[in-house]
């Protein structure tokens, strides 16, 4: 966050949960247009104090999970910064992934175990269904490690920085339904350690998913963990 860009006319922040406002003080002094999320009332009347002093600093009061996003600053590109609370990490990153076209980034500090997630590679033990759901969105690195101890109280997990940058794998494929596709992968990650060919059973007869395994140069004995986005896609399309 070091090297924040001066963003133009058409594009402001976003700040999910923004609390005390340190950060939204940061964020209003880079000058940008601020619409600070935020859902307690005591904590948006010290967030209104502060937008007394910066006048591109707007208080939106509710809950992430409930505002209409689309209708937050119309007509500009968003750039999201959040400290998101641990449980609810995956319906906030749904309800953002709903408005990906909009999105330039995302700065989300989250616990470390979702974030490796969130940024692990195919055939890593993290991969799973959140990492190709948001690798389809944008492309995302942990960028910084935050130990419990820079927390006041220090919660009971590791956390870390993880920027999003959007589009993602989204911006090569060109998919006839997105719900199907998702509805396809969660299917795949079905059963742990089952192969695709197990876990696809509902969907597709056995010989049928061996035979388009083999057109895409896969194992016939392929494991979802393995796949990456695009391959998730093209198996989707031999089988649809």
């Amino acid at each position: 966050m070091g090297g924040m860009r001066v963003l133009g006319d058409d594009e402001c922040w976003v700040e999910i949960g923004a609390g005390h406002g340190e950060m939204t003080e940061h964020l209003a002094g880079s000058g940008a247009a601020v619409f600070a999320i935020e859902i307690d009332p005591p904590l948006q009347a010290g967030l209104r104090r502060l937008a007394k002093q910066y006048p591109n600093l707007t208080v939106v009061a509710g809950d992430i999970l409930e505002l209409d996003l689309a209708e937050i600053a119309p007509g500009r590109r968003l750039h999201v910064y959040g400290n998101l609370p641990y449980y609810i990490t995956s319906p906030i990153l749904q309800r953002l992934f709903a408005i990906a076209d909009r999105i330039e980034e995302l700065h989300i500090v989250i616990q470390k175990e979702v974030a490796l997630r969130l940024a692990a590679a195919p055939g890593s033990s993290d991969y799973g269904y959140l990492s190709v759901v948001t690798q389809y969105f944008a492309r995302p690195e942990i960028a910084l490690d935050i130990p419990r101890e820079a927390f006041t109280p220090p919660p009971e997990v590791d956390s870390a920085l993880v920027t999003l940058r959007f589009p993602g794998a989204r911006a090569k494929l060109a998919l006839a339904s997105e719900e199907r596709f998702f509805d396809f992968v969660k299917l795949c990650f079905g059963k742990k350690r089952k192969t695709l060919v197990n876990n696809l059973r509902a969907a597709a007869e056995p010989a049928a998913v061996r035979a388009a395994l083999e057109a895409l140069q896969l194992r016939s004995d392929a494991r979802a963990e393995q796949l990456s986005v695009a391959q998730f896609a093209a198996l989707h399309a031999a089988l649809a």
